[in-house]
């Protein structure tokens, strides 16, 4: 979903074609590698043969195998063609043109196709259509369930998920209340239902809110939090971050941390290292799609936990901490992180760690392009 947020960003940041196609019986089109053998179907049993078996020559539906050899055969005409893989996203092709490019995205048999050339989008279906069964939707206009509303005139690009949410909760402003919720799933009470209602209700008053792509820049930035010890069962802090491109929302956590901390700036510092995991991903990304970003920018409303980070000498008070946490000591002292102080009241992070006013609810969805 990352990978799809982040495209749909650079589509309306460079205005570019958006188009979709869905391929027809996908998992037919792989080709089986070793020796497989089905009983004869109902209704196709051959008198006096009723022992024999069938041996596969294709792939069908309902093999384990199925998925992996649709795959492998989509990747191999991909690169038969001249499109290369991208390590960050394997299900992410590119390829660069002397004034263009073409990113394809492929889920299952679905597939988004974004360009600033149209002609060469065209050619590409042809080239598809000529190996698989595809289907051609024509411009996007949903995906995996949320639609896909495009102004090209005023530079925007809505995904509105007011189906999707009906089916799976995973909005940024939810993110937080629908995980507090998840860890009862196995006992639940009578408050725990009264929390998800609480929840429903308001998703059925904000269905019209959309990540709203305004196509300002391709600036990528972050935005970290963490509580301290807020679950009281287990007494582990929560990290919340959230990663904007161009202002608008492409990737967001909200979780329990895998260890206790035993203080606010432990607990800060742990989710700075887990958000600084994921701005190398998305640079990294961005930098093989052809939109090389200068350093990060990872914005922190602890003073103590980027001191911590900045500053690698010894202190008695931290030396416990695990080794792997101190990961964001290493990105900031080799400039691919910069950590910046912002102030409480300002970092959209905060609705991903602890329950929050709908007044500062409102407040952070909006600073991160989360728009009725």
């Amino acid at each position: 979903m990352s990978t799809i947020r982040l495209v749909l960003g650079m589509v309306a940041a460079e205005n570019l074609h958006l188009e979709q196609l869905d391929v027809k019986t996908a998992f037919l089109h792989g080709d089986l590698e070793e020796d497989l053998y089905m009983i004869q179907p109902e209704g196709f049993i051959v008198q006096g043969q009723e022992n024999l078996v069938c041996k596969l020559r294709k792939s069908l539906y309902g093999l384990k195998q199925a998925p992996r050899q649709w795959y492998k055969k989509f990747d191999n005409f991909m690169h038969r063609i001249g499109f290369k893989r991208c390590e960050a996203d394997h299900c992410c092709y590119v390829k660069s043109f002397d004034n263009s490019y073409i990113i394809l995205l492929l889920y299952v048999d679905d597939m988004l196709i974004a360009g600033s050339d149209i002609e060469k989008i065209n050619n590409l279906k042809k080239q598809l259509s000529k190996q698989f069964a595809m289907k051609d939707l024509g411009a996007a206009k949903q995906i995996l369930g949320m639609r896909i509303i495009r102004d090209k005139a005023n530079g925007t690009l809505k995904l509105s998920q007011s189906e999707y949410v009906k089916k799976v909760l995973s909005r940024p402003d939810i993110a937080h209340a629908v995980g507090v919720v998840s860890r009862f799933m196995s006992r639940p009470g009578k408050q725990h239902w009264e929390a998800v209602k609480w929840i429903l209700r308001y998703l059925k008053g904000s269905l019209d809110t959309c990540l709203c792509f305004t196509g300002a820049s391709l600036k990528l930035q972050g935005y970290v939090d963490a509580d301290f010890a807020g679950d009281i069962d287990s007494r582990k802090s929560t990290t919340g971050f959230v990663f904007t491109l161009g202002g608008t929302t492409i990737s967001w956590t909200s979780n329990l941390q895998k260890i206790v901390t035993l203080s606010t700036t432990e607990a800060e510092y742990v989710a700075a290292t887990e958000a600084g995991k994921e701005m190398i991903w998305l640079h990294g990304f961005l930098d093989e799609l052809g939109k090389k970003q200068e350093m990060g920018i990872l914005h922190s409303d602890s003073q103590s936990a980027i001191f911590l980070a900045k500053n690698s000498a010894f202190h008695s008070k931290s030396k416990h901490i695990q080794t792997k946490y101190h990961f964001i000591r290493y990105l900031v002292e080799d400039k691919l992180v910069i950590l910046e102080k912002i102030c409480g009241s300002k970092n959209p992070a905060d609705m991903l760690t602890k329950g929050v006013t709908i007044e500062k609810l409102k407040l952070c969805a909006a600073s991160i392009g989360l728009l009725a």
